[in-house]
């Protein structure tokens, strides 16, 4: 059992949701490769690409990515699931619950590979020019760049774009967005270029605006399209899919467009082959599985550890007829916790969030729930180079001592270990735990009182209610609710629909105390850290959903924009890791480090998968013959 169910939609933030969703955290640039530098005597440097620190690895004149197949054939068609509904296709507004992959349509001018870390390469554009001190940038567009209508793209869509979701883009966004740039000019019909404000740290911003999802201007004025506004009408595209149709709330489907613009370019060779993708809605996950058995949907990526322990004995699988793989994954962990949510009185003594932390018993879960299969998760960026270990380094303490000399840190930041997640014995209730918990409540003013409940001075008492959208996730939380109340707190597990859980979880409401969430990151962190856990929009972020307001983590996020190289950076995110761990604003749950998946034996991958991305969406491609032998013997729909 595994789950990463921000409560955030799919919304835009900084980058492309395209290019959070390869979990590259893609930041701005550095020089590219010698042989795309022109115009170098005057100081600007025009390139097909950009990397934060350091050459990029695919230079000007490429073929195609390392890890596709650039004869890869194109189609048939994939399906996958998707638990609850939908009632709309603007996946931009907290309005409405978004269609699953309802950006698929859209192109951002750069785009990521999923086997480089921060590095973009032009895809709207075809050069892309900037200063030494990266002040501005020029992106020079593809003049033969179209959406899918057969329009064209210019700059008056960049230029709409970027003004449209900074007006109307989420509230967190477009605060961001408003301290980033000065102003944003057509230079012409394919050629925009974008200032940024003088105090705003740099080294980001160029690839940030790069990633801005592009509109067609002539449809949004055309179909009366509102970003702030659920509707099902769905946006049109430059994109290699573009929308085919819907059953609302049930099945969405996208099919490849046989006119895209960009078919032969380098970065797309032996990607984008899928005639479809067909996604089908499940009200949970035990009927999901079942109609994946009977090949109702065709590719399954597995997050249930009983299911895939258990499960995978039926006829089909037997058969033959399907594939059960573990393929590695080498993408840092998704930050998969239970959120606090701040803005509640309840939690705003750490003691409380600690004692609570306590009655979660990883241990025992991973033997009795999980069969084994998942790791804990102790940092935010876990399961790679920038979480923090053991003390402080010399660098890391002369981060971390101006906020100390201030009061905005304990001293012990600079002398401890960073928090780590508690190890519990193999017994449910850990007694250990539950005196050290009992403790820290009663230190809080929560001691027990009557009926073995907690009470405050105002005897009121301890009350948590975790909300819960996910019928399979009962079994991690009903024993951590009754840990709890071994402990004297009055704990429950709501039982909500999605639908209720989209409401309850969006700003403004933020009607809950804990939720399965993320501690969102990147491996390049950059201004979408005000977003994640920044003070100014801790009340507007579909982000920051725990509300988390410290000082100490928004003066750290001045320091990671500034970084200027890769060391610098690491140690900055070491010493971020240390202070957003002590803040105690989640409880880690788990993550592991390769991808279970399931699927019809009619797909194909390259053998050699890259580092930051399963791709199944992306390169892997359809067997027709093997999928012809499929419907023979009956075993697809």
């Amino acid at each position: 059992m595994s789950r990463s169910r921000a409560a955030a939609k799919a919304a835009v933030s900084p980058l492309h949701p395209a290019l959070h969703w390869l979990g590259l955290g893609l930041a701005a640039l550095s020089v590219g490769m010698v042989a795309t530098l022109a115009r170098a005597e005057d100081g600007v440097t025009v390139a097909h690409g950009i990397s934060t620190f350091g050459d990029l690895k695919y230079p000007a004149d490429f073929q195609h990515l390392d890890y596709v197949n650039p004869d890869a054939p194109k189609g048939g068609e994939i399906s996958e699931w998707t638990m609850g509904g939908f009632d709309s296709m603007n996946p931009f507004s907290v309005k409405g619950v978004a269609g699953s992959l309802s950006t698929i349509m859209l192109e951002s001018i750069l785009t990521g590979t999923a086997d480089e870390i921060g590095a973009a390469y032009c895809l709207l554009c075809e050069t892309m020019e900037y200063p030494a001190d990266r002040s501005w940038v020029i992106f020079n567009l593809r003049p033969e760049a179209k959406f899918s209508d057969g329009t064209p793209l210019t700059a008056e869509d960049v230029l709409f774009s970027y003004k449209t979701f900074l007006a109307k883009g989420l509230t967190d966004y477009r605060a961001v967005l408003g301290q980033q740039v000065e102003k944003v000019e057509v230079l012409d019909p394919h050629k925009i270029k974008f200032t940024f404000k003088a105090e705003f740290p740099k080294r980001d911003l160029p690839q940030e605006v790069g990633g801005l999802p592009i509109l067609s201007k002539a449809q949004y004025e055309r179909d009366g399209l509102d970003l702030e506004e659920s509707t099902l009408k769905p946006y049109i595209g430059s994109g290699p899919y573009m929308f085919d149709r819907m059953e609302v709330g049930r099945t969405l489907v996208y099919k490849r467009n046989p006119d895209y613009w960009g078919a032969d370019l380098p970065i797309n060779k032996g990607r984008n082959n899928f005639d479809r993708i067909r996604l089908e809605y499940f009200a949970d996950s035990s009927a999901a599985f079942e109609a994946f058995k009977s090949g109702t949907y065709t590719f399954r990526n597995e997050s249930s550890s009983k299911q895939w322990a258990t499960g995978y004995d039926f006829p089909a699988l037997t058969a033959g007829h399907v594939v059960k793989a573990e393929l590695p994954n080498g993408n840092k962990a998704t930050g998969q916790a239970f959120l606090f949510n701040l803005r509640r009185d309840t939690f705003q003594d750490p003691r409380v969030r600690e004692a609570i932390g306590l009655m979660f018993n990883f241990e025992w879960s991973n033997q009795t729930l999980f069969y084994g299969l998942y790791k804990r998760i102790n940092s935010v960026w876990e399961n790679s180079w920038l979480a923090a270990e053991g003390t402080p380094s010399p660098e890391e303490a002369a981060i971390l001592k101006p906020l100390v000399d201030e009061g905005l840190l304990p001293a012990t930041i600079l002398t401890d270990a960073p928090v780590m997640a508690p190890v519990s014995s193999d017994r449910q209730l850990d007694r250990k735990a539950l005196r050290a918990a009992s403790k820290l409540l009663d230190d809080a003013g929560w001691p027990v009182g009557e009926g073995g409940l907690r009470r405050n001075a105002k005897g009121e008492v301890l009350k948590i209610e975790f909300l819960n959208d996910d019928p399979s996730f009962d079994r991690v939380i009903n024993p951590f609710v009754e840990n709890l109340r071994a402990l004297g707190v009055d704990a429950v597990n709501t039982k909500v629909d999605p639908a209720q859980m989209e409401s309850r979880t969006r700003p403004p409401q933020y009607d809950f105390d804990i939720i399965t969430g993320r501690a969102a990151s990147s491996y390049i962190s950059g201004a979408e850290l005000k977003q994640y856990y920044g003070s100014a929009t801790a009340d507007v972020s579909a982000f920051n959903l725990m509300g988390l307001k410290s000082p100490a983590v928004d003066r750290l996020i001045d320091v990671l924009l500034a970084a200027d190289n890769k060391d610098a950076l690491t140690v900055a995110t070491k010493a971020m890791d240390r202070v957003l761990r002590a803040e105690r604003f989640w409880v880690p749950q788990w993550f592991k480090d390769t991808h279970t998946v399931a699927y019809f034996d009619m797909f194909a991958h390259p053998e050699a998968l890259p580092p930051y991305a399963l791709g199944e969406l992306d390169f892997w491609w359809y067997d027709a013959e093997k999928a012809a032998a499929l419907k023979a013997a009956g075993a697809i729909k």
